[in-house]
């Protein structure tokens, strides 16, 4: 029981904070914090993404190509142009590092306001931090794993990060169901998203990127947006005005 409750606490640990910080904040802006809520931020989601973690300012700037250009050639990440899951994942890694590393010259509307703490990014993504953290979940591993098929989940914990983006980018591209017919191929991958709490709306959020609230339905309740409420509600973060554009 150890070992699962450690591999969930790492799955939605990580998810929570690839969707709040990564996502809505970084990316979008949805709500606005303090510098020192957003350092505080920056070194929680290194914690629970650990060896797969991702930096603000790459994840904010890809995501918003990502918008500009879903389903052409310039998407960074589209099952319409890459062979299999793998070749996309790849392709996305690449242009991920050279946009994090700026090795490559980004539009300047897809690099306004995104939070960068260039230090700490440059700790957090070392090959130090990664090998440290995967000696770690070995450690743990071998001290509370109680059945060799447990072991099969080790994997998992080292590409958390990835496999949560895949899940979305790959699959909510591919299958589930469409609440709004949008010249692209996105999809709501659950009517009740419990597994990716909230981002498995992607046809919600590409119809209403500006909105923080990924669920439209009645039914479709999108977890991150509840939490972020709360924290709304006592002050740690400010929900900017929603402007829906049809």
């Amino acid at each position: 029981m150890v070992i699962i409750l450690f591999v969930l606490v790492l799955w939605y640990g990580g998810l929570f904070f690839q969707s709040f910080f990564l996502h809505r904040y970084a990316a979008h802006q949805v709500f606005t914090m303090s510098k020192t809520v957003e350092r505080i931020t920056f070194i929680l989601t290194w914690i629970f993404q650990g060896s797969s973690y991702l930096s603000a300012y790459g994840y904010g700037i890809m995501h918003r190509m990502h918008h500009a250009y879903t389903d052409t050639e310039k998407d960074p990440h589209s099952p319409s142009y890459d062979a299999n899951m793998f070749a996309m994942m790849w392709k996305t890694k690449t242009i991920y590092q050279d946009i994090n590393k700026q090795r490559i010259e980004v539009d300047q509307r897809f690099t306004k306001n995104v939070p960068q703490w260039k230090s700490f990014d440059k700790f957090a993504s070392s090959r130090f931090s990664r090998l440290l953290w995967i000696a770690g979940y070995i450690l743990i591993f071998a001290l509370f794993a109680t059945a060799w098929w447990q072991w099969l989940l080790l994997p998992i914990t080292f590409m958390m990060a990835p496999i949560h983006g895949v899940i979305i980018n790959w699959f909510g591209h591919i299958y589930g169901y469409v609440n709004f017919k949008m010249k692209n191929t996105s999809k709501n991958l659950f009517r009740f998203d419990f597994l990716m709490m909230g981002e498995g709306y992607h046809n919600n959020h590409h119809k209403y990127a500006s909105s923080p609230n990924f669920g439209v339905k009645w039914y479709e309740i999108d977890i991150t947006y509840l939490i972020i409420k709360v924290l709304n509600a006592f002050g740690v973060i400010k929900l900017k005005p929603i402007r829906i554009k049809d």
